[in-house]
């Protein structure tokens, strides 16, 4: 929005949606200009994701009004949005994968001649749409087949198909790799300069410091401030969503490791069944895993958590050979895994906070009639909650109802319920806000400072840089280098995750 007389193209006044017992949005303002890309960011539950799906027909306004090319508009429905050219792309993938890729993107919106549908029209255009972003798949190609990565970017078609003028994009690289984001985000230039209008939400601070235009900041339902094109930079936007200014986001404090408390020798995980992997974790020490999608990370610490039994290879754990063949083996040995999707594999959604985090406790925590010894339970339950501050009502709230960090801490608080040696965490921070990331670093230090060994992966970069003692970069399955603190740099790590090897001079 340049020009200051041109009336925006989307404009949100006093937007306020309550919900029983929580006042979600509190006179929120936006405005979006034509052909502007603007980056909502804040803290989980500062109204980002209710305030998209009021735009988007999910949900109604209580109060305050849309405007559209300075017209008072109603958003009644989803169907309502989209004849209005407004376009969510959701971060949780919305498509028939049992259908093929035309089918998805056209879905509900057939084109027909004489009444029956035309597969040559949605092939033709299907076409079209999948090569603006430069997404090499046929039409016919069934969904349910391509990697998860790929699948978003039809998400991305899909809405880009009904030609909308707004489109609404929530954190839509969570699952693409890293050749992937920079399609999109070529794909979102591109649809910038033809006039298209965006509104970003990410919690990848580097992402909305490369694409936005401009950055309105939420915090507990409230406009928090608005940063222009020159000013946006990391601390800015760090300072507006917290309300503090977070000088040390990491939380690194340089310490002498202790001995070797796990050794891997010629590890060989059934994902990548051709490749040995080979590396020690000593305690107290923060080990990153780097790699770019498909490079075997998750199957790496699957495996030496006994979900997929290895093939080959010998683990030690003090010195002493152990053979997990399932997970159970792992946690009689001291290891946790923290997994990477916790709505999936890490909670179970419908019960509560205490449930959840009692669950990994379930035999320790019984009494020798094998009944559940629930003083114990309800005081690991209490301490968990203090320790790691989760936000809940109680210990009785329904999990599926914290939000993203605080769900993260049940799953994390699970596990330390069990005071385990060796932690392993599979993208510890993904999706969620960047106050709950820095009290995670937090937590990972406290945990390394008491010896704890922790091995983790993550697909941000700043997390490798900044959390890791030692980082080991993985590239189809095999461990291509390993980065102390004084190599680990951006640049190091994505030569050794591409296949290449370091320089001499490195």
């Amino acid at each position: 929005m340049d020009d200051v007389s041109t009336p925006p193209l989307l404009e949100v006044r006093e937007a306020t949606k309550r919900f029983p017992g929580v006042l979600a949005l509190d006179s929120v303002r936006l405005k979006l200009g034509k052909g502007e890309v603007v980056a909502v960011i804040g803290e989980n539950g500062a109204g980002k994701s209710t305030l998209m799906k009021i735009l988007a027909g999910i949900q109604r306004l209580d109060a305050g009004e849309i405007l559209l090319n300075g017209e008072s508009i109603a958003i009644k429905d989803v169907q309502a949005a989209l004849d209005l050219g407004i376009a969510l792309i959701h971060q949780e993938l919305n498509l028939s994968d049992n259908l093929d890729v035309g089918a998805n993107i056209f879905l509900g919106r057939e084109p027909a001649r004489l009444g029956v549908i035309d597969r040559r029209t949605i092939d033709r255009r299907s076409a079209t749409v999948l090569r603006s972003i430069g997404l090499d798949v046929s039409p016919r190609t069934i969904v349910g087949t391509l990697p998860i990565g790929k699948q978003q970017m039809i998400e991305i078609a899909k809405a880009l198909s009904i030609e909308a003028g707004v489109l609404i994009m929530d954190e839509p690289t969570s699952s693409l790799s890293h050749h992937e984001t920079e399609a999109l985000f070529r794909v979102v230039k591109d649809l910038r300069d033809r006039g298209v209008s965006i509104i970003y939400i990410s919690h990848r601070l580097s992402e909305v410091n490369e694409l936005a235009d401009r950055v309105v900041v939420l915090r507990d339902g409230k406009n928090a401030g608005e940063l222009n094109r020159d000013e946006i930079n990391h601390d800015n936007m760090v300072q507006l969503m917290v309300g503090r200014d977070v000088s040390q986001f990491y939380s690194r404090i340089p310490h002498e490791a202790g001995e070797i408390l796990l050794e891997v020798k010629d590890l060989v995980s059934p994902a990548h069944p051709r490749h040995r992997v080979n590396f020690s974790l000593r305690c107290g020490e923060i080990v990153g895993v780097a790699g770019l999608v498909g490079a075997g990370r998750t199957e790496l610490l699957e495996t030496l958590f006994g979900v997929t039994p290895s093939l080959g290879g010998v683990i030690r754990i003090d010195g002493k050979i152990v053979d997990f063949k399932s997970p159970a083996d792992a946690i009689d040995n001291g290891l946790a895994l923290v997994p990477e999707d916790r709505k999936l594999q890490g909670l179970i959604l419908e019960m509560s906070v205490g449930e959840n985090i009692g669950l990994a406790g379930l035999w320790h925590n019984c009494h020798t009639s094998g009944f559940l010894n629930a003083a114990k339970e309800r005081e690991d339950t209490d301490e968990m909650i203090r320790a790691l501050n989760i936000r809940t009502p109680s210990a009785r709230q329904v999990v599926q109802y914290l939000s993203g960090g605080n769900q993260q801490k049940v799953v994390l608080g699970k596990w330390l319920t069990l005071r385990p040696r060796v932690l392993l965490l599979d993208e510890p921070t993904r999706g969620i806000d960047i106050g709950a990331k820095h009290e995670i670093y937090q937590l990972m230090e406290e945990l390394a400072k008491d010896g704890v060994a922790i091995l983790f992966v993550s697909s941000e970069m700043e997390e490798i840089l900044g959390m890791s003692d030692r980082t080991l970069v993985m590239h189809e399955g095999r461990v291509t280098g390993e980065l102390n603190r004084e190599q680990l740099s951006e640049e190091n790590v994505m030569q050794l995750a591409t296949g290449g090897v370091l320089t001499a001079a490195t």
